[in-house]
């Protein structure tokens, strides 16, 4: 077997074919079969399988001006995009206009004036700020996917899912503006109405995605995360609730049901409320899966309260 030389250690787990070159390795080394090509002119040690390795790999190819955006930036920034990642879902590169998009396999190359988004270095390659994550993958978004991530880009919650540094990495008003300034642009009208549908201080997902659903049904829009006093005690914060009727409502994901300290926590809030006369209704994803018999209990139970 023919011994290789050695790659140069500054060069790291992925580098581009001219970045080989200009440390001095020829192309019969950066071309050895030992190495893997995820992208035309990047050279690999090890075959990428994760969203976050294949963006790794296309990083050393970005050329001047370019960053990563769309879905692409939506998931690097930890936004609540509505669809799994797959291996087959192509990069999107964002290039100044007039600049010509890259045409290579495995990527999505697009133009946007370089002043409509600020460039931000996440995880050590560039991408399209939060805001402007969202605007171009707004086609593709309905009003209740775009809210979602609105609400992700407003919170302050620490426990969020999967959000990047910074919280929020948004506000109302910056969303605001930089749609006057965009103007019209694919899936603008998407953005608008979800806008206006969007609450600061959502903690989850499902949380935004249940309050949606209740209003859409003709509920009243419930209070996002309302902390429940006794005196000067906190008996808790619910996920949504109707104060003045005393009915919380609490999403009860995987984790809450895994960690049993987390399970525990949630059965003594429950409790509490309980005892303070709060009405608490609990829901899975099964309920919004097949939502009839939640909205019915929900609004059975504003009905019993306002009798």
């Amino acid at each position: 077997m023919r011994h290789r030389i050695p790659l140069p250690r500054r060069l790291g787990d992925t580098f581009s074919v001219r970045s080989a070159a200009a440390a001095g390795i020829r192309p019969d080394r950066y071309s050895a079969p030992d190495l893997h090509r995820p992208f035309r002119g990047v050279r690999s040690l090890k075959r990428p399988k994760t969203f976050q390795e294949i963006v790794d790999c296309y990083a050393p190819r970005l050329g001047p001006g370019h960053r990563f955006g769309g879905i692409t930036a939506a998931r690097d920034w930890g936004l609540p995009v509505p669809t799994k990642w797959h291996k087959s879902e192509a990069l999107v590169v964002i290039v100044p206009s007039p600049t010509a998009p890259p045409k290579t396999t495995g990527v999505n190359g697009r133009r946007l004036r370089e002043d409509r988004a600020q460039t931000r270095i996440l995880k050590g390659h560039r991408v399209v700020d939060p805001v402007a994550a969202l605007f171009t993958c707004a086609a593709t978004l309905s009003v209740v996917e775009a809210t979602v991530i609105i609400d992700a880009l407003l919170t302050t919650s620490l426990n969020y899912p999967a959000l990047g540094p910074g919280k929020p990495l948004s506000t109302r008003d910056e969303i605001a503006r930089r749609l006057d300034e965009w103007k019209r642009f694919p899936g603008c009208g998407t953005i608008r109405a979800a806008l206006d549908r969007a609450r600061e201080g959502v903690e989850s997902p499902k949380e935004t995605e249940t309050r949606l659903l209740l209003v859409d049904r003709g509920l009243p829009e419930p209070v996002v995360q309302h902390e429940v006093w006794a005196g000067t005690r906190m008996l808790g914060r619910t996920d949504l609730a109707y104060p003045e009727l005393r009915i919380a409502i609490e999403y009860e994901g995987d984790g809450h049901r895994t960690d049993q300290e987390q399970w525990r926590r949630d059965i003594q809030r429950q409790r509490h409320l309980e005892g303070e006369g709060w009405m608490v209704i609990r829901l899975t994803q099964s309920d919004l899966d097949a939502p009839q018999l939640l909205i019915a209990r929900v609004r059975a139970a504003i009905a019993a309260r306002q009798a």
